[in-house]
């Protein structure tokens, strides 16, 4: 992104994350980055990561992810990007379909406010029935990261992905409570970054389990971000959301079942 802009530039957003292949230790992971598209202010990366296993030298596919990252602003005027120079009939197909991810995202994000707003109407709560169900109120998990300068890039801001990191661990430790089990991550879904956090911050993440659906659970994780004097006055700024799903699996391989949860 950098090298396209010219200057310095932050993540704003990562579209939904699929992971296809688990990455172990001993194999050689590949990450392969490039911009598909500029808009006016902002910029579109592709990014594709592959596994290779040093013993049969396959390479498979971990996962495929678009980033959404704008230029540093400077003063209070935002950055204009220039358009990207298509060299190969891929760069075009990226371009063209970065325009209707664009659109997808922008759609996305309005279809889920309108549903949280739809949802907190009063008297609209929902209710679990089945004697079986076991409560969330167990799955809650808080955790607390002091960030330091090897968390943080050039410019002193929280790493995204240092960020995603610690939200999987809650979230892991969270569908834990359920499964029994070591859960395995399958996707990330809405991950933006509402704000950004900084060396010497305190993160505090909050993870709980919001479904199951049979053989997934969905984890839903807030941060917050405090200075020392925000730490102070108990003032957050609320700088991260997403919803993690987790599958699990037996000895043998086979995907286990989660319980039905009463929130």
């Amino acid at each position: 992104a950098e090298k396209h802009a010219g200057v310095s530039c932050v993540t704003a957003s990562m579209d939904d994350i699929q992971f296809e292949e688990a990455a172990r230790v001993g194999q050689i992971i590949s990450i392969r980055t490039k911009v598909n598209r500029a808009f006016k202010t902002s910029m579109e990366v592709g990014i594709k990561v592959t596994v290779q296993d040093v013993l049969t030298n396959a390479e498979k596919i971990v996962s495929v992810a678009y980033a959404t990252y704008v230029a540093k602003p400077v003063d209070a005027g935002k950055v204009e990007l220039k358009p990207v120079e298509l060299l190969s009939a891929e760069d075009h197909l990226e371009h063209t379909l970065a325009i209707e991810r664009r659109r997808i995202r922008l759609g996305y994000v309005q279809v889920f406010q309108k549903l949280m707003q739809e949802s907190n109407k009063e008297g609209d709560f929902y209710t679990c029935e089945e004697k079986d169900a076991v409560s969330t109120e167990h799955t809650h998990v808080q955790s607390t990261e002091l960030v330091l300068p090897p968390h943080a890039n050039h410019h002193g801001n929280t790493f995204g992905g240092q960020i995603m990191a610690w939200m999987q661990t809650v979230a892991s430790i969270s569908a834990s409570r359920l499964c029994r089990s070591h859960p395995i991550l399958k996707s990330v879904n809405m991950f933006k970054f509402w704000g950004p956090s900084f060396v010497g911050d305190r993160l505090v993440f909050n993870a709980i389990v919001n479904n199951t659906f049979h053989n997934s659970v969905e984890v839903g994780v807030r941060v917050e971000a405090y200075n020392c004097e925000e730490w102070i006055k108990d003032q957050p700024r609320h700088i991260n959301s997403a919803f993690l799903t987790f599958n699990a699996v037996n000895d043998k391989g086979e995907l286990l079942t989660f319980p039905k949860v009463k929130p």
